[in-house]
């Protein structure tokens, strides 16, 4: 039984690397449909229900430090890697089908929760809140509007098990969509050489710098420093039930990314890495608060996801044909939203090689607005749920 904080910590550390060690080294089937970090997740809520540790002052103490200090930075480091400059580069059209998915997301959760509401537990819309955060951007995202909505850990197991099994069942169809591109084109009368004229326009080359001491070093001091300069500037801003102190943490780190992003510091290779520990940990922190048997409602949290994913897609369609939108771009936004970096650049790579920096940069434009688009939803749902 574990009382106090460093082995506590200690032990989340080490499960977060031994798993992210596994999924690069083995490159195991199991990990093409639960990532890393979801098995983190559950890997440590099995050891809380089983209580490995129990909740002492000291332990509560780290967690909330730990939790509340690393999130700034880790929403900092992420978008840093996001010139939002190269984004404007990916043209009117591609822009259009982005936000027209991210759009048909929010009517997605926003018509389910109208629907399905009275199903679910008291506060259950701080979770869908949480969710549309990720299915806008990404975990970050995700971890980001769980803070500022002061959703409890223990429902965090929701989020992720519907942002796991249905994520992982989109994709899947996604990609068994790619060889009728043609014949979906043809019906949506789309233009076919877009694509060809963007992928010339864009510089296919990932110019970052090599990872070394001196910048990860750096990084990591400014990081926390933006860490503590959001934390101070908080307090010093107007709240509301909307605008707590947490949401202005979130809300300074974000635009610190953004306004950061646009200088060279975005080349910085270990901004990545660094961004990641932190999010695994923040993970790992929360689920060392949940408890198995606080998820009574999984598979009515499972069918809510597959709802929204029903009405995204078939607005997606819709519009396609309204605006004469190819698959490509109608597959790739949708994934640049709702699985984020890790899965965009996948199924763009499935069209063509060449069209793989499409996927990347669109996932970042997801990063970018992620928080904010979640934010917003997060409203909605708490007024249908009134």
């Amino acid at each position: 039984m574990i009382t106090t904080a460093f082995p506590y910590l200690t032990i989340l550390i080490f499960i977060a690397s031994l798993l992210v060690y596994l999924e690069k080294e083995t490159k195991a089937k199991l990990f093409d449909y639960l990532p890393a970090i979801v098995i983190l997740y559950f890997t440590v809520m099995t050891l809380s229900s089983l209580e490995l540790w129990t909740k002492t002052e000291e332990i509560n103490l780290a967690y909330k430090s730990f939790k509340s200090n690393l999130l700034p930075a880790m929403i900092f480091l992420m978008l840093l890697q996001s010139d939002i400059r190269s984004i404007f580069k990916l043209g009117k059209k591609i822009l259009l089908t982005f936000f027209l998915a991210s759009l048909s997301i929010s009517l997605g959760f926003i018509v389910m929760f109208f629907l399905l509401n009275g199903f679910f537990e008291e506060g259950a819309w701080k979770a869908f809140g949480a969710l549309s955060g990720s299915w806008m951007g990404g975990t970050g995202n995700m971890v980001a509007i769980q803070a500022a909505l002061e959703l409890p850990d223990s429902k965090m197991g929701y989020v992720l098990l519907i942002d796991s099994i249905d994520y992982a069942i989109w994709v899947m169809i996604l990609l068994a969509l790619v060889p009728f591109a043609n014949k979906f084109n043809k019906w949506t009368k789309a233009d076919g050489e877009l694509l060809n004229k963007l992928s010339q326009t864009l510089d296919n080359a990932t110019r970052h710098k090599a990872i070394n001491f001196a910048s990860l070093f750096m990084l990591l001091g400014l990081a926390l420093m933006v860490s503590v300069i959001a934390q101070a500037l908080a307090p010093l801003l107007p709240s509301t039930s909307f605008l707590t102190n947490t949401t202005w943490i979130v809300i300074i780190a974000t635009l610190a990314g953004i306004l950061f992003g646009m200088t060279p510091l975005s080349k910085e290779a270990s901004a990545q890495p660094l961004a990641n520990i932190m999010l695994y940990l923040i993970v790992a922190l929360i689920a060392s608060r949940a408890n198995f048997a606080e998820l009574s409602q999984a598979p009515l949290y499972i069918f809510a996801g597959f709802v929204i994913i029903a009405i995204h897609a078939m607005l997606m369609v819709l519009f396609a044909k309204l605006f004469k939108l190819d698959l490509f771009s109608l597959g790739v936004a949708s994934l640049a939203n709702i699985g984020g970096v890790a899965s965009a650049p996948i199924l763009a790579g499935a069209y063509h090689k060449a069209l793989i920096p499409i996927g990347v940069l669109m996932a970042m434009m997801g990063y970018i607005l992620g928080t904010f688009m979640g934010l917003g939803v997060s409203q909605v749902l708490k007024f249908i749920s009134i």
